[in-house]
């Protein structure tokens, strides 16, 4: 993280200009001791030297000071992996306490803004109803920040994406809607013409790895979208089941069980409420023997990989913000697996199937 460095870059600029000191004091109007003393960071130029010095050196005073509040990408991982893990073991209001601190000292760092709120939209729930409300307001303001001023088209994106998300959570339909359906658009279908391009030069590899990897995000994205349309669909049993037969077969074709455990799970876990809606216990069973296989396929501390068939993705998923670590501690992960299950209203009246209790069991060895 970078802080001020006005005294590497006043002797820096000076030796590149081939002056001494003294020539150097003489144009301020001070002593050499003072240049010397700036340069050996003994004591700082008064402020009002700052417009001269920028201007003798040809830079502007941002430049001068070499104060820029910002992190690169492996600061911000490193940061986000630091305080995900401790949301997982400390206080969640002495972790939240540093995330303000952090956004505040880096409030221009858009990126790091954006981590800074996909952290506290993955831990608000572990804080007391009261205080959540307080928590995702917060992150709004982060997100309407990024969105209004971070002039990023990629970053406006992705926040408008999850200020929707936090509206959603907050009950505000109108406001997501309003954020949402003037983006709302078809596929572009640019990656196959960015791999025509890169075939076109003779680089077959890079074009591979441009498709490769964008089948795995629709895959994905597909499979994600199926199974949050199996929820919305669950009250018509055909329906319900139609959609569930469409969405199990490519998830097993895909590896995703192995490839994406966790996508998996969401698969596994709608179908569970699918058919416990009609009151098909036996079905429902089933589903969360599948959600506690997807679940034991977790290895910690958990990284999202490629496999024989995704032989490309690896690389991308680790040029990614936060690499192809989860956004989420190990031990919170963990605890999640469990609860989502145990605490379900809709599977509470499988408590007394002894299937049920042994999938419990299985999800606290966990």
């Amino acid at each position: 993280m970078k802080e001020i460095q006005i005294s590497k870059i006043i002797l820096q600029k000076r030796k590149e200009k081939g002056l001494t000191q003294d020539a150097l004091a003489e144009y301020m109007g001070v002593t050499k001791a003072s240049v010397s003393k700036w340069e050996t960071g003994q004591s700082f130029p008064d402020i009002t030297f700052l417009p001269r010095l920028a201007s003798f050196f040809n830079i502007t005073i941002d430049e001068l000071i070499g104060y820029l509040p910002q992190m690169d990408k492996a600061e911000i991982r490193r940061a986000y992996k630091d305080l995900s893990d401790r949301f997982g073991k400390e206080p969640f209001r002495q972790v939240y306490r540093d995330v303000l601190t952090i956004t505040e000292k880096y409030y221009s760092c858009f990126p790091c803004l954006l981590q800074m709120s996909i952290l506290l939209l993955n831990h608000h729930m572990l804080e007391e109803k009261e205080v959540q409300r307080e928590v995702l307001e917060r992150t709004l303001q982060l997100l309407r920040r990024i969105r209004e001023e971070s002039g990023d088209l990629w970053l406006m994106k992705q926040a408008t994406s999850l200020e929707a998300t936090v509206q959603m959570i907050l009950g505000d339909s109108l406001e997501v809607l309003e954020l949402l359906e003037p983006s709302f658009l078809p596929i572009s279908g640019d990656e196959v013409v960015l791999a025509s391009a890169y075939a076109m030069r003779g680089e077959a590899k890079k074009a591979a790895s441009v498709l490769q990897v964008s089948l795995y995000q629709h895959m994905m994205n597909y499979l994600s979208v199926g199974a949050s349309n199996l929820m919305h669909v669950s009250g018509d049993l055909e329906v319900f089941k139609e959609a569930l037969k469409r969405i199990l077969p490519v998830a097993d074709t895909m590896g995703v069980m192995t490839l994406h455990p966790n996508v998996m799970g969401q698969i596994a876990f709608s179908g569970a409420h699918g058919y416990m809606v009609h009151g098909q216990k036996e079905e429902a069973l089933k589903m969360l023997r599948l959600y506690t296989e997807a679940c034991k396929n977790f290895k910690f501390p958990f990284q999202l990989q490629g496999d024989e068939f995704f032989t490309e993705v690896l690389p991308w998923l680790e040029e990614l913000d936060l690499g192809n670590s989860a956004p989420r501690g190990d031990k919170l992960i963990k605890e999640g697996m469990l609860s989502a299950v145990r605490e379900y209203p809709l599977f509470q009246p499988l408590q007394e199937e002894q299937a049920f209790r042994s999938i419990l069991l299985e999800l606290e060895n966990l």
